[in-house]
């Protein structure tokens, strides 16, 4: 064999070699970008498209550039924010504004406050359905979903749950899939018909939270306290497996590519589970107390994490057994999560 052809070979071994152990590499935290501000925060989601972070942050939400780390925008004049969802024409966002029981419109390029929509009662997790181009708002006090046409920008149904929503998912083929957390279950909503069709218990899953979704495998991740992570068939609503995970989670994610499913827990740990074969936890990050919510961008394949640095609890009350220990003032910072 011509000498050339052998260090062809050899150049094309060590390629596959380093392109295998790239892949295999475990993710570490990379960077922490600082927010400051002062309040509590929720949920957070990735825009990859436009490279953007999106972060509920109290009475406003956060805008990050992921390329910088950078703040370039904030949304405010709200009160009370959770979840943010995202249309798939680069137009319009949609918080649940908690504190307003509103569902509140922004435009994406200028970031401006363009409608105010009611909603139930203390709206907390929501979605964007793309087959029926509605937006879909959970009502935490109410026990409700909130409907909403995004044409019209008009509330079309208000439909009942069997108990206290958490974060939703859609699987953009008309399906809603929620968590109810006091229930210990799931629901799935028609979105074509506006109904709720199925409640599927979930064993063994205390409390369910963060939920993300195998769009293509149709499997749910909902994330429990208990340290457990179910897995279910979005078809059937089966029970696949109970994975352990860390402590306090309050979101999860899913990363297509390499079918790996995720889950920030409170305690300062990141859950990585392979869902290609037993559901099984391959890496156990230690990330930062408190840093329970997430969002994943599968463009720069990363993982973004949301904490604070805190104080002393307050004296524990008869109406506030359990008191949260302060934040302390702009320590807000976003860890950032990835291969390498």
């Amino acid at each position: 064999m011509p000498s050339f052809l052998l260090r062809s070979l050899a150049a094309a071994a060590t390629l596959s070699l380093v392109t295998c152990a790239s892949a295999q590499q475990p993710y570490r935290v990379v960077d922490h970008w600082k927010v400051g501000g002062t309040g509590g925060w929720d949920y957070l989601l990735a825009d990859p498209s436009a490279h953007l972070l999106y972060i509920t942050h109290g009475p406003l939400v956060e805008v990050i550039d992921t390329q910088t780390g950078k703040a370039v925008a904030a949304i405010t004049g709200l009160k009370g924010t959770h979840g943010v969802a995202l249309d798939p024409d680069g137009k319009f966002g949609y918080i649940s504004d908690g504190g307003a029981n509103a569902v509140i419109v922004f435009d994406r390029k200028t970031f401006a406050t363009v409608a105010s929509i009611p909603a139930g009662t203390n709206p907390d997790g929501i979605a964007y359905e793309p087959l029926t181009k509605t937006v879909w708002a959970f009502n935490g006090r109410s026990k409700n979903a909130t409907v909403i046409d995004t044409a019209t920008r008009t509330v079309v149904a208000t439909i009942a749950l069997p108990g206290k929503p958490e974060f939703p998912q859609a699987d953009g083929k008309g399906h809603i899939f929620d968590n109810i957390e006091d229930k210990n279950s799931i629901v799935r909503l028609d979105a074509v018909n506006k109904t709720l069709t199925d409640t599927w218990p979930v064993a063994g899953c205390d409390s369910p939270s963060g939920l993300a979704m195998d769009r293509e495998h149709s499997r749910l991740f909902t994330v429990c306290d208990g340290k457990k992570m179910g897995v279910l068939d979005a078809k059937t609503g089966k029970e696949l497996a109970l994975t352990e995970i860390g402590d306090g989670p309050d979101a999860a994610g899913y990363d297509s590519k390499d079918q790996l499913a995720f889950s920030s827990n409170g305690d300062g740990t990141l859950t990585v589970v392979d869902t290609k074969d037993d559901y099984k936890a391959v890496q156990t990050l230690a990330t930062q107390k408190g840093a329970r919510t997430m969002a994943y961008d599968s463009v720069d394949d990363r993982i973004y994490l949301v904490t604070a640095e805190y104080g002393a609890s307050p004296e524990a009350t008869s109406a506030n057994p359990r008191p949260r220990p302060m934040v302390i003032p702009d320590t807000f910072t976003v860890l950032v999560v990835a291969h390498k």
